[in-house]
């Protein structure tokens, strides 16, 4: 049983603290998978003047740093998109990666068939190719090595597949289903259209303070060596303050989780604390019972050395069992965790249980062998002989050093409990404050789904519009339907950025801030549950006849007039050469970016217009449906909608499919994965730390039996009695929540950047943390404080 409770109690936390190292290892320890990783690079670039930290990329910049460049072996321009799919089955929408030629070469990675793209195949007005990806390979073709040179319709347009990447292949943690060639044309190039991410491997020898320095110096150089956009000046790009903002690919890949990640690691450390801990006091009471033993094989010429050595053989071995379960039960929880799938957690697919999970568990089985192990070795491996062979006698009792060792166990138990507790608290004060957090929208029951119209099937771009209303009309009719609308972005996606200009407003600087851009159809508002604080919204009549009308948020609206009453007949422009566009109405804020994000501010635009960034007539052609229904989610929904739409048209397949619901609750997953792990750690460590006290007032109340039995039999009651013990355990958890608040206020400050309008030291959670860690304390010394009742006076000094 002893070595049972030992190896059980070790492999959770052992355990535990494989799984977690398993994923900082699939995570961040992990090279990327391409060859010299260290020397890929993410170029980006900040653009301050306009109050973005990141900006990306741009073609302007692309070709400057490639013809004078000196820091790069080469680099590469990508973007993501979804395309339409036609001729194979039915119609689908599918995500492509779009890429200059030099992308793959840079990354190292060899086609598994064919070949990937030349310097041709990017050129502007070149036939079109395609390269697929492993999986779309297999589930589309059926793996047939002849697709080599066949044809596939994507946007209406027959591409020739030139080769099949291998099946390792993922860029940047994300699957595309194909690979097409960007085809950027130098000569169309202007200023701006920083619409892309770059991507470079550095020069051998080179650093990237280096780089930075170099495209530091090239970025005057390219505002001068292409004309600016239509309708803005060079200076109006001086203004924006290009600057750059390089990193390591993996870093980039990475973001901000090796935070939360090496946080969770040190919670899972502290468990094993506590595990170990544990075990020290099975093995203290264990090594009290051998006293004797020891002391007869001391006496017969054993040495210190040679007694020493056999426990720690012991503690070993038992730390060696537990790592032996623990890998098994880290083994599951990953399988667990990449069924799971969160939705922030990069790299998923290499995380496993490899050769550096099994060393690392191998070490720390052996280190917790010796750790705890140590504790019985220092007491008991010098064995008072004669102290020990009269302490055979009947009259003996434990003494106050011995149980000196164990209460102090038990107090570093508590306290390190208390520390996760009070962090697991701090979360679920985070988590609660996010959920009373206003989005700015109603998540429940609305279902959202993208629909692409090509400009090969549909060019004119009215008729586009009337494509877009037809399917609206028909979701509208689907029973159980209660709003419906057309918007160009929903939460948490990435959308178009542009400057807007008031016309009665006046700038220090030629170019104002960039503000988010939303193209939406009359009845959008009601669909996704935004409120109208003033004015009204767009109705058919402004779309159709293109009539100059923008809507704006309540924040962009305070930003520029303090009131957003007084907004309604203002004017705005996102360029001057642009007509100005007269504000009808003012929506509420949308935290577009996560619950934990500020709200944006927004422009509204209609989805046809006349004038718009150089188009003469403006129509968009991707756009998200927003259907309130209270079926959301449901397949026959689902079934519904996708009838209504091919009802229209049968070529436009449903993109993107999900709830409100799902979108919100993904805006909380770093969140509620770093509270699941806290509870499940602080969960842990309670009972580990009850049970440790549990086992020492078990055991004091065992060894105690004669000095019971003589309090009884001079008049003690049972109640008596057992608040002595209870006493013992409420004392060893006084002591150990006075080590653990002190603790807390000092470790808990790390976990400040995951908090949200909660305090490190918030009062009321270590407060409530604290008593309820008292309370059961008290409860787990009251237990076996009970078996104190049932003795026997006269038994007890009749067994002594």
């Amino acid at each position: 049983m002893f070595t049972a409770i030992a190896v059980i109690t070790l492999a959770v936390g052992i355990g535990a603290d494989s799984a977690i190292f398993s994923v900082i290892n699939g995570v961040i320890l992990k090279p990327l998978p391409y060859p010299h990783p260290d020397e890929l690079i993410e170029l980006s670039h900040s653009a301050l003047g306009v109050h973005l930290p990141d900006a990306g990329s741009a073609p302007f910049l692309h070709f400057t740093y490639r013809d004078q460049g000196r820091s790069f072996q080469d680099l590469g321009l990508f973007r993501w998109n979804s395309r339409t799919v036609t001729g194979l089955a039915e119609p689908e929408t599918a995500q492509c990666l779009n890429v200059t030629a030099q992308v793959l070469p840079i990354l190292g990675v060899q086609p598994a068939l064919g070949r990937w793209f030349s310097e041709n195949d990017d050129a502007p007005g070149s036939s079109p190719t395609a390269v697929l990806t492993y999986g779309w390979w297999q589930a589309r073709f059926g793996g047939d090595r002849s697709v080599i040179g066949r044809q596939i319709m994507v946007d209406g347009v027959s591409r020739e597949v030139i080769g099949v990447m291998p099946a390792s292949f993922r860029f940047l943690d994300r699957d595309a289903s194909f690979l097409l060639p960007l085809q950027l044309d130098r000569n169309q190039t202007v200023l701006g259209d920083v619409d892309y991410r770059g991507i470079a491997r550095l020069k051998l020898g080179t650093s990237i303070e280096q780089a930075s320095a170099d495209v530091a110096r090239l970025i005057p150089i390219a505002l001068h060596k292409f004309p600016p956009t239509p309708g803005f000046t060079v200076k109006d790009f001086e203004d924006v303050h290009f600057a750059p903002k390089l990193q390591y690919l993996k870093r980039s890949l990475i973001g901000d989780i090796a935070q939360t990640l090496w946080i969770l690691m040190g919670t899972i450390g502290i468990v094993l604390l506590i595990a170990c801990a544990n075990v020290a006091n099975l093995l203290l009471v264990r090594a009290e019972g051998r006293q004797q033993e020891l002391a007869i094989r001391a006496a017969l010429g054993a040495g210190w050395r040679e007694i020493a050595q056999e426990l720690l053989r012991e503690s070993v071995a038992l730390g060696l069992l537990g790592g032996m379960l623990g890998l098994s039960l880290a083994y599951g929880a990953i399988r667990v965790l990449i069924a799971m799938a969160p939705a922030h957690l990069p790299r998923l697919n290499e995380i496993s249980i490899d050769p550096v999970v099994i060393l690392f568990t191998l070490a720390t089985a052996l280190a917790t062998g010796v750790l705890f192990g140590m504790i019985p070795v220092f007491k008991y491996a010098r064995p008072r002989i004669a102290d020990s062979l009269r302490g055979a006698g009947r009259t003996s009792s434990p003494t106050r050093e011995q149980h000196r060792a164990r209460s102090l166990l038990v107090v570093v138990q508590v306290a390190l409990a208390l520390v996760l507790l009070i962090g697991s608290g701090l979360m679920i004060r985070t988590f609660q404050g996010l959920r009373r957090v206003d989005p700015g929208f109603n998540p429940q029951d609305a279902l959202t789904m993208r629909i692409s119209i090509p400009v090969t099937q549909v060019q004119d771009a009215p008729a586009v519009i009337h494509l877009e209303q037809s399917i609206l009309e028909k979701i509208r009719n689907i029973p159980g339907v209660t709003f419906a609308g057309i918007t160009t972005l929903i939460p948490t996606e990435p959308g178009p950025l542009d400057v807007v200009y008031a016309r009665d407003k006046t700038y220090s600087q030629s170019v104002p801030p960039l503000r988010r851009l939303k193209f939406v159809s009359p009845g959008l508002l009601a669909a996704m549950g935004n409120r109208l604080t003033a004015g009204r919204e767009f109705t058919w009549t402004d779309t159709y006849e293109r009539h100059a009308v923008a809507m704006v948020s309540e924040n962009l609206a305070r930003e520029l007039w303090q009131d957003p009453r007084l907004a309604i007949g203002k004017q705005i422009t996102e360029n001057l050469k642009d007509p100005w566009r007269e504000i009808i109405g003012v929506v509420s804020d949308e935290r577009e970016d996560g619950v934990q994000e500020k709200a944006p501010p927004v422009a509204y635009y209609p989805l046809l217009m006349n004038d718009f960034e150089g188009n003469v007539v403006a129509a968009r052609r991707t756009v998200s449906y927003i259907v309130r229904s209270k079926r959301a989610g449901s397949q026959s929904l689902l079934a519904e909608v996708q009838q209504a739409v091919w009802s229209v048209n049968s070529n436009f397949p449903l993109a993107n499919v999900r709830t409100l619901a799902e979108i919100y609750d993904k805006s909380l997953a770093r969140t509620s994965f770093t509270l699941v792990m806290l509870a499940i750690a602080s969960i842990m460590a309670l009972l580990i730390g009850l049970v440790g006290i549990y086992g020492v007032i078990s055991y004091a109340v065992s060894q105690r039996r004669r000095e019971i039995g003589i309090r009884m039999a001079l008049g003690a009651s049972h109640p008596d009695v057992t608040r002595m013990f209870v006493a013992h355990g409420f004392v060893l958890a006084i002591m150990g929540i006075g080590f653990g608040l002190a603790g807390s206020a000092a470790l808990t400050r790390v976990l400040g950047s995951l908090l949200f309008n909660v305090n490190p030291l918030d009062p009321l959670t270590y407060v409530a943390v604290s008593l309820g860690l008292i309370a059961a304390a008290v409860t787990a010394s009251y237990i076996p404080a009970l078996r104190a009742m049932a003795v026997q006076p006269v038994e007890a000094l009749r067994a002594e």
